[in-house]
């Protein structure tokens, strides 16, 4: 039925609820089936603060069938806070006024009621239990002299009049509890400008305006009112992946208090099946309407598949996902985690090698190929297939310091360590044709710096070190080959005198530290670590090489100077 189908899809849309009861009362006309659709109405849309226009309809159709509903009505729709509660409540004073209590309350309230008045009134006067004439028992509801016709006689009508007022005083405590709760989401309704679904992006100020709306309706309010709200937020905010985020988790977290808290009173509470459906249900709808391309939301949805043990689910969307968005490391990484976190080496070492051979950026490859070396040596235990997938991948690719970076990474992990494996890398480093002087320098630093920690020789520190004053040589003089060609083409001779003038003062410069390296003034004052506090020379531009190893500790003193950029910073790629 096209009205079934609608209603299951825009169930917070008030009017299609609404054409959709005239149409079933216009074609069936069966009360029961009009109040059951309406019940229906009411539950999945009557919490929304613009349903008024609901709430009224129903509450029409009711004053021709049954007054006593119609009070119950109004009770509830006291509770809710709606746009138009002040005029439902003008509403509820003329349909207190314009019938008698009785017709309009069920028959314990209206005796309530009345015995209050009564005995406000004239306690005496309270009629006794044998009141009705001998042989005859008065009819639920009806008091002595009341008119069978379900009128009152003249002296009653200053009493019909206070119980009248009494049902609207009961009713205003409510009245006014609810008027309390508008005003406190009269400003987030108020900074809603599009409620309706668009293509253009909101406005910055509307997305927090329900981004605040709904974390004040999750602190505030019933989980109902909360449901509804997310709802309505997710017309205006569809394309919005942190919106269908946030509700899921609101979902999940909310089922796993209920389940807690059941647990705690050692309560049954049948909500598993029903509960995962619901959170499941906005996932679907985020990932498979939408937002198809959007990573984030469908990684979060495999991972609750994940945890309810539902794994074929889970690499059933992220294949999706990697079909739609090819090439992201992101869904690749999650995919190999998915089948290692199941204990499935074997597609687990499938997935790296593919995404290995299939990757078309250097950097990309190299990323795989560390985290595929890591999952053997940390994982697995086996080190001699790690650093071999490390080697491999540096005869491909060379130029990659960070495939050197995680092969000594290996080396610093292993207990004890092995000295001469590890200078064999940084040699190798060193030594290669293809890393850029740059980049020797940093790996001869940390060569520097493994040997003072783990070296057992200082006739190798030595000549490590002369060797690192080497590279600084050589960085040195490329710089000056690179600058004289400037230099001669500007024909500027103070530029000339300049150069000469810094010339002098790094010699000068490398003469003095030289003399400080090799004979300490005896007023120096020693540090607490031995070290002689030197001036700390620049690590690239400009830097001087020293006459002595010992100027080394002017280097290792202040090591936060060299500034590596991290010993493999990969969190580039999970966002590529």
């Amino acid at each position: 039925m096209v009205f079934e189908r609608g209603v299951q899809s825009i169930p917070l849309s008030s009017e299609l609820w609404l054409h959709y009861i005239q149409f079933y009362i216009k074609e069936l006309k069966n009360v029961e089936g009009t109040r059951k659709l309406y019940e229906r109405a009411i539950t999945a849309a009557g919490t929304d603060f613009r349903s008024d226009k609901l709430w009224d309809n129903y509450i029409n159709w009711e004053k021709m069938t049954d007054l006593q509903r119609v009070t119950g009505l109004y009770d509830r729709l006291f509770r809710i806070p709606t746009q138009l509660y002040s005029h439902h409540y003008d509403n509820f004073k003329k349909h207190v006024l314009n019938h008698h209590p009785k017709q309009i309350l069920d028959l314990d309230e209206f005796i309530r009621l009345r015995l209050e008045v009564v005995s406000e009134t004239d306690p005496s006067s309270l009629p006794p239990s044998d009141d009705a004439p001998p042989g005859e028992e008065a009819p639920p509801g009806i008091e002595p002299g009341d008119d069978k016709e379900g009128g009152s006689l003249p002296g009653d009508v200053e009493e019909i009049n206070k119980v009248r007022d009494k049902i609207l005083k009961e009713r205003e405590v409510a009245f006014k509890q609810n008027e309390e709760e508008v005003s406190k989401r009269w400003t987030f309704e108020e900074g809603i400008k599009r409620p309706y679904f668009h293509v253009k992006p909101l406005e910055r100020s509307q997305l927090k305006n329900w981004r605040e709306y709904l974390d004040f309706e999750i602190q505030n309010g019933m989980h109902e009112r909360v449901v509804v709200l997310f709802e309505r937020s997710m017309i205006a905010t569809a394309l919005y992946e942190d919106f269908w985020l946030k509700y899921a988790r609101y979902l999940e977290d909310h089922f796993m208090d209920l389940k807690k808290a059941a647990e705690d009173t050692e309560k049954t509470v049948q909500l598993d099946e029903q509960c995962l459906q619901a959170v499941r249900s906005v996932y679907k709808r985020a990932c498979t309407v939408h937002l198809p391309k959007k990573p984030y939301v469908h990684l979060a949805w495999a991972a609750f598949e994940e945890r309810q043990g539902r794994h074929n689910d889970a690499w059933k969307i992220l294949s999706n996902l990697e079909e739609v968005l090819p090439g992201m490391v992101m869904v690749a990484m999650r995919r190999i985690s998915l089948e290692r976190r199941i204990g499935n080496r074997e597609k687990t070492e499938i997935l790296f090698q593919e995404y290995i051979e299939k990757a078309s950026d250097l950097n990309v490859r190299a990323f795989y190929v560390i985290k595929y070396a890591r999952y053997m040596f940390k994982v697995l235990g086996d080190e001699i297939r790690a650093r071999k997938i490390l080697m491999d991948a540096l005869e491909k690719d060379p130029r990659n310091e960070k495939l050197y970076v995680s092969l000594l990474d290996m080396e610093y992990q292993k207990h004890p360590i092995n000295l001469d494996s590890a200078l064999e890398i940084f040699s190798k480093a060193i030594e290669s044709a293809d890393l850029t002087t740059h980049m020797k320098i940093k790996m001869s630093q940390r060569r520097l710096e493994f040997l003072e920690d783990f070296g057992s020789s200082i006739v190798q520190l030595k000549e490590c070190y002369e060797d690192h004053q080497k590279l600084i040589k050589d960085l040195q003089a490329a710089d000056k080959k690179r600058k004289a060609p400037e230099a001669g083409a500007n024909g500027d001779d103070t530029s000339t005198t300049t150069t000469t003038t810094n010339t002098s003062a790094v010699s000068s410069s490398t003469a003095t530290t030289a003399a400080q390296v090799a004979v300490p003034p005896p007023e120096k004052k020693m540090k607490t670590n031995g070290a002689i506090q030197q001036p700390t020379p620049p690590m690239h531009q400009g830097m001087q090489p020293q006459v002595d190893y010992s100027g080394y500790w002017a280097q290792y003193q202040n090591q936060g100077m060299y500034n590596y950029g991290g010993w493999g910073g990969y969190g580039q790629y999970y966002n590529s």
